[in-house]
């Protein structure tokens, strides 16, 4: 089976995992912090907070912005259901907006008409890797007294305008899960220019401990306070050494999966497919290639599905409506609500794309998918 998205690990990143290893720390060490600094760099932000999954650090950013029971958040339903979860847990209620048609990112216009006094923040995807609209979104955001956050969790790396992804949004998540643009096996991070917000990221990966800016008088060093309710979501320096590792290779990466996607797109032109949109002031990460089928094909995704997975192809979906799933269901949220978006889910399947994927192994998607789509 030629899988949809797979790690690239190398011997030198073996290497580093073995180092940290054989050294003194393999948590909460010197290689959290390096891993930190070098994230902060590329992403352009002042800091970078690390946590053990891209869930948490979602949690951990929504902490930051001040989640409660009663409060709204605007976002995409074309997602993975994390981004809405993780505001679910602090009680806050989710919003859906329609994307725009083209990127699959959540539409500016639809996000400024859904605003309401109860709206706490902004929480855009980076759908497959190209950035949302950013700019106007932090424009909105800022005007209305809101939070942007970015759930750039596919496009590490990605730019707009020149900026990288992690620069624009007050706070930026970002995932090392293996089908990711970097692996550290797992693992996430949260950008941000704010002190407020860096300070409050670290509290909430440490179960809401301080060891300063204390409630009550300190009586020695040994003192700590928990002024918050958190989680233990911390990196771990084993994560951390290889996720380092990994992000000096993130160019070379992004680099094969722009030769695959250019592939793809010259390789899929004349079938009945809609390729995926690049629009001219944007890098794509290309976490995923996505195409959505067109004419007759449209209302036939599931057989295309079934029948290149039967090929050996490790085709995907991405993604079932937010609220098509039978929790959000529960909670009230009906199938139309999103119209463009659960016409892009009903169309869409992913093809296999990640930095080792051989030529031999995208010709034979390739030609799987025209055996298919010519019969």
């Amino acid at each position: 089976m030629i899988p949809y998205a797979k790690q690239t690990i190398e011997e030198d990143d073996i290497q580093a995992v073995t180092d940290v290893l054989r050294s003194d720390f393999v948590t909460q060490g010197p290689a959290v912090e390096a891993f930190e600094h070098a994230l902060a760099r590329r992403g352009g932000a002042r800091h970078a907070v690390t946590f053990s999954h891209g869930t948490a650090a979602l949690m951990g950013a929504y902490f930051a912005a001040g989640f409660k029971p009663g409060d709204e958040f605007i976002t995409t339903p074309l997602t993975f259901c994390a981004s809405s979860n993780a505001g679910i847990w602090f009680g806050a209620k989710p919003v859906f907006v329609d994307i725009e048609e083209d990127t699959g990112n959540i539409d500016p216009a639809a996000v400024e008409a859904a605003i309401t006094p109860k709206t706490k923040a902004i929480v855009a995807v980076d759908y497959a890797g190209h950035p949302a609209d950013l700019f106007r979104l932090r424009e909105i955001a800022d005007r209305h007294g809101l939070v942007l956050v970015d759930d750039a969790m596919h496009a590490l790396g990605a730019t707009l305008d020149g900026a990288p992804v992690g620069s624009i949004a007050h706070m930026t998540t970002f995932s090392f899960h293996p089908v990711k643009p970097i692996c550290a096996g797992e693992g996430g991070v949260v950008l941000t220019d704010d002190d407020a917000y860096a300070r409050r990221l670290k509290m909430f990966r440490l179960h809401g401990v301080v060891k300063d800016g204390f409630v009550n008088e300190s009586p020695a060093g040994w003192y700590y306070e928990m002024q918050e309710l958190g989680l233990n979501a911390k990196l771990t320096d084993i994560q951390s050494a290889l996720g380092l590792s990994q992000l000096g290779k993130l160019d070379r990466f992004l680099e094969s999966r722009e030769r695959v996607a250019g592939r793809y797109d010259e390789a899929l032109a004349d079938l009945p497919l809609r390729l995926p949109t690049v629009l001219p002031n944007a890098r794509h990460g290309w976490h995923l290639y996505g195409v959505r089928l067109t004419g007759q094909w449209a209302l036939r995704r599931d057989e295309v599905f079934t029948k290149m997975r039967a090929a050996g192809i490790g085709v995907q979906v991405h993604y079932l409506p937010v609220y098509f799933h039978p929790y959000y269901e529960r909670l009230g949220y009906k199938k139309g609500l999103c119209p463009n978006a659960e016409a892009f889910f009903s169309a869409q399947i992913s093809l296999p794309l990640f930095p080792s994927l051989s030529e031999a192994d995208q010709s034979t998607v390739v030609e799987s998918l025209h055996g298919i789509l010519s019969a």
